[in-house]
């Protein structure tokens, strides 16, 4: 689990969170190095100005569902028009697993960044991630649903169906590709881990493509990512079918580090909200066309009762 990576990164940071615990009222769900003492679920701005960043070119990057690669070139639009918003360098760091992304924002190396909607929770406990806004549209934010694909031409029509066969799970963070169908699928009469060996393929284009070469039976994937896949040609979708699908959830976030200067963070939230996606974009991303502002405390809700339920379901 992605708990496990930041071992190492706590002991060595054990005088600091000694001292962080003893002046914080409240850490709730986060990191000791973060303090929450309003009690909104995030880390607080650091109080002390030593501690306040506001560097000359900002690292942005997006959650490697996909190639980072596509991603990079997909938001190109948006960085050119990022670093003349802010007046400031602006690149693109590609990173190739959620583990990966939230250590660089842990560590200081990361500014802004899009967060899968299951990662968002660690990012937020972990590495002191604001998050601000999602992608949407003039009706609001962009959601997706958990949903497990078979071969069209297999014998499998419910997730009861998959007991002993190879079903690929995405990443051990991952809201619809591993936590969700932790919490949900026993209930569809689907055990992950009692009924069949949970294997990661890594990203959700690898599980969709997996089950397409007969590598996996079955996969657990985001419905926006299958769906975009079907859109660029990368498979046809009538290869496929689904056996289950759940309800709708929040998209990736878009968070800032806890500890940028309020200026900056304020400037950089102004940025996205006033962005409009050239066609481009919107042809990248579902047509929608523009950044979506959240609260974490209550869009995320569900996403933390499923990450709750998943953990819950993993000690049984």
């Amino acid at each position: 689990m992605i708990k496990k990576l930041f071992i190492l990164s706590a002991l060595a940071g054990a005088s600091t969170l000694a001292m962080a615990q003893d002046a914080c009222p409240n850490h709730g769900d986060l990191d000791k190095l973060y303090c929450d003492a309003n009690k909104d679920l995030l880390a607080d701005t650091p109080t002390d100005p030593a501690k306040l960043k506001d560097p000359s070119t900002i690292v942005f990057t997006y959650t490697p569902v996909e190639d980072p690669a596509k991603y990079e070139n997909a938001f190109k639009p948006f960085t050119d028009y990022l670093a003349q918003c802010l007046a400031k360098k602006v690149i693109f760091y590609q990173v190739q697993n959620n583990a990966a992304e939230i250590e660089a924002m842990r560590s200081g190396r990361l500014h802004v960044a899009g967060f899968s909607t299951g990662p968002t929770v660690f990012a937020v406990n972990k590495a002191g991630a604001i998050p601000f806004a999602v992608k949407g549209d003039a009706k609001g934010l962009q959601g997706y649903n958990l949903i497990t694909i078979v071969k069209a031409s297999s014998p499998y029509k419910t997730p009861a169906d998959l007991k002993g066969k190879k079903v690929a799970h995405t990443a051990p963070s991952s809201n619809s590709g591993h936590l969700a169908p932790l919490a949900l699928l026993p209930g569809q009469g689907l055990t992950p881990g009692k009924d069949y060996e949970i294997k990661f393929s890594g990203k959700h284009d690898q599980s969709v493509m997996g089950v397409g070469t007969g590598d996996y039976d079955a996969a657990h994937v985001a419905s926006d990512v299958f769906d975009r896949m079907g859109d660029r040609g990368q498979i046809k979708e009538a290869d496929f079918r689904v056996i289950f699908r759940s309800q709708r959830f929040p998209s990736s976030s878009f968070a800032y580090a806890h500890d940028l200067k309020p200026e900056l963070a304020s400037k950089l939230v102004k940025c996205f909200a006033d962005f409009r996606y050239p066609p481009e974009m919107q042809k990248n991303f579902d047509g929608m066309d523009r950044f979506v502002s959240i609260n974490y405390a209550k869009d995320w809700d569900v996403v933390r009762t499923v990450d709750k339920a998943a953990e819950a379901a993993a000690k049984k």
